[in-house]
């Protein structure tokens, strides 16, 4: 298929590199920064603009990927008639594009992008459209580009969204409170990374439920008081550490 990219971010740049790699041609990248725009069209092939006004018609689909916040403003200045276009937010109804196009809908990655990632994940797509024939066409787009695709309407997507922050945005603030606190302490972090991945790794099998472990899991009050006098210097992390502890031990996870 012949794609544009509206947006260079983090979303549209690594989606981009897939969207090559898998045999379609970017004609061209749409970015507010020209620079920005000409890099990553650089990187695929295309051509670069810095305005709505200047959008190749040739395409037959256009991916908007821009924040939230910026997305109705956008959607409103684009008119496609019958081509096809999507956003990729988690948020988002699929309604702020009906009036782009007679063919619209969604292709939301379920993962955290980066335009410098060093690695190639598998990046879930989740596709919606506006009628079952247009989505359908997404979800064959969707399926040249990723091993795992299916369906979510708006009301699915945001659950998943919600989902995703808990996952992903909690817990890598969490890594960052303890970056912080191994670096006062003069620990090296790194030393965490092999816990992080086997804790991650038995999600491949296993309820988190069944695999909660530490102090408050066990009830442990003894660990838990020394842990909290350690941390005196920390106020912010002792409310952490109360909260999340507090949680483990009178709200735990129901199987």
């Amino acid at each position: 298929m012949k794609v544009v990219l509206i947006g260079s971010g983090n979303v549209n740049t690594v989606l981009g590199k897939k969207i090559v790699k898998a045999g379609h041609q970017v004609l061209q990248v749409i970015s507010r920064n020209l620079d920005n725009a000409g890099q990553l069209a650089g990187e695929l092939g295309a051509t670069a603009a810095d305005s709505i006004q200047q959008l190749n018609k040739e395409a037959d689909i256009y991916i908007l990927s821009v924040s939230d916040s910026a997305l109705p403003e956008i959607a409103s200045g684009l008119q496609l008639d019958k081509q096809l276009v999507v956003h990729t937010t988690g948020a988002g109804s699929i309604e702020l594009l009906k009036t782009c196009s007679t063919r619209y809908g969604v292709l939301y990655p379920l993962q955290s992008l980066r335009k410098n990632m060093n690695s190639n994940p598998v990046i879930p797509l989740f596709t919606d459209g506006n009628t079952p024939e247009v989505e359908q066409e997404i979800l064959r787009f969707a399926e040249t580009l990723s091993s795992i695709t299916g369906h979510a309407d708006d009301a699915q997507r945001i659950k998943l969204h919600v989902a995703a922050v808990l996952v992903n945005n909690f817990t890598n603030y969490l890594y960052a409170q303890a970056e912080v606190f191994c670096k006062q302490e003069r620990i090296d972090f790194k030393v965490l990374l092999p816990l992080i991945e086997e804790t991650s790794g038995r999600l491949h099998h296993y309820s988190a439920a069944d695999v909660q472990t530490g102090p408050a899991a066990r009830r442990d009050m003894v660990t838990i008081e020394k842990h909290l006098q350690i941390l005196q210097p920390y106020p912010e992390l002792i409310e952490l550490y109360v909260n999340i502890s507090d949680c483990i031990i009178n709200n735990p996870v129901k199987k």
